[in-house]
């Protein structure tokens, strides 16, 4: 009866069980002078504790045993303003490239933008209107798409963030090991991460990993239905190749941690574990190679199969990244959480502070 109970509340679940109060003096506008001096709230459902630490202490709480899987992908500058024809204002946010002279992008314009309608755009580029697909418009630039936006965009840095780009986000919002190129956003859990950091855990031996997650516009969509069982997720291009999941499985055989830097590594192991669950029937075990797309929304109610804890930033209200977290630790753990980090005037978003969250033992598949 209480399983019902519990399944029933969840179907229900409303956008606004999401919701916590942040002051916009909280949201932070610039990074800390260094990348590892931010501070960190440690989560632990598990044994329910909360601590108020720095990043530095992060490599002591891991044993050898453990793997840290990071997101390699790296951010394309990717907002560029142009002219219409006509001399209205443009401005293009690229979602993604879909061959090497077309892509997806993000358009702001007053009156929109017609079909064969050109934009001018710096250097003496174009780019002409080709039609739209749902919320995005298809343009034909002039010339190769990512390597014009390496050349003339600018940062997309999100829009809580009240200022226009400076020259040090071009390192700033980039991981220190980020290295494939296609994102539009940073995964920003690994924007802590630093020489320092990866001294500390070397001597620790503590191993690492990588998949590729390319960060897509559609991270920063509000959820916008009252139901979130309604919502539709927005989809990413993901990548986690052979080497991490033979790291997985061997750090789960020898009872070690698998440990995801930022939501965006969750989301990639937990669809190569669903791939390979589904693949492998209903007693499936592991996570095997994945290339392509992920729509995955992972909510409370869903059992992790491939994550044993996670690092992440403190998430917007109400999105679908604060309700992965609610996933992993609860959600009222979570808020509670939150509204502690408010109180101590903790810096949130993507250039705020830390989170190091352990789920409790129902949050996870192989418990």
């Amino acid at each position: 009866m209480r399983l019902a109970l519990l399944v029933e509340w969840l179907a229900y679940m409303q956008r606004t069980d999401f919701h916590f109060d942040l002051p916009p003096e909280r949201i932070a506008q610039r990074p800390t002078a260094t990348r590892s001096a931010s501070r960190m709230l440690l989560l632990d459902a598990a044994a329910g504790l909360r601590r108020d630490l720095k990043f530095r202490d992060f490599p002591s709480l891991l044993s050898p045993r453990d793997l840290l899987v990071f997101n390699d992908t790296r951010v394309i500058p990717a907002r560029i303003f142009g002219v219409k024809e006509s001399g209205g204002r443009v401005e293009i946010l690229l979602e993604r490239a879909l061959a090497e002279n077309t892509a997806l992008v993000q358009l702001k314009a007053s009156k929109g933008l017609a079909v064969d309608a050109l934009v001018k755009l710096p250097g003496g580029h174009t780019a002409r209107m080709l039609g739209r697909r749902g919320d995005l418009f298809h343009l034909q630039f002039s010339s190769e798409v990512v390597a014009f936006f390496e050349a003339n965009g600018e940062m997309p840095l999100p829009l809580y963030i009240a200022r226009k780009p400076e020259s040090a986000d071009r390192e700033r919002y980039q991981t220190v090991y980020a290295r494939t190129l296609g994102a539009i956003a940073a995964p920003t859990a690994g924007l802590h991460f630093d020489a320092d950091i990866f001294a500390a855990l070397e001597t620790r031996r503590i191993r690492h990993a990588f998949v590729t997650l390319h960060v897509g516009a559609g991270t920063f969509q509000p959820v916008r239905v009252d139901d979130i069982e309604a919502h539709e997720m927005h989809e990413e291009y993901l990548a986690v190749p052979a080497a991490t999941c033979d790291a997985v499985d061997a750090t789960r055989a020898a009872g070690g941690r698998v440990i995801a830097v930022g939501t965006t590594v969750v989301r990639s192991l937990e669809t190569a574990a669903r791939v390979a669950h589904a693949s492998a029937g209903a007693n499936g075990r592991g996570i095997a190679p994945y290339q392509g797309a992920t729509r995955m929304f992972i909510k409370p109610g869903h059992r992790f199969r491939a994550v044993d804890a996670m690092v992440t930033n403190f998430h917007l209200p109400e999105s679908t990244l604060l309700m992965l977290c609610a996933a992993f630790v609860g959600r009222e753990a979570l808020l509670d959480a939150y509204a502690h980090a408010v109180r101590e005037r903790y810096r949130f978003f993507s250039y705020g502070d830390a989170m190091f969250l352990i789920p409790g033992s129902s949050a996870l598949e192989r418990a």
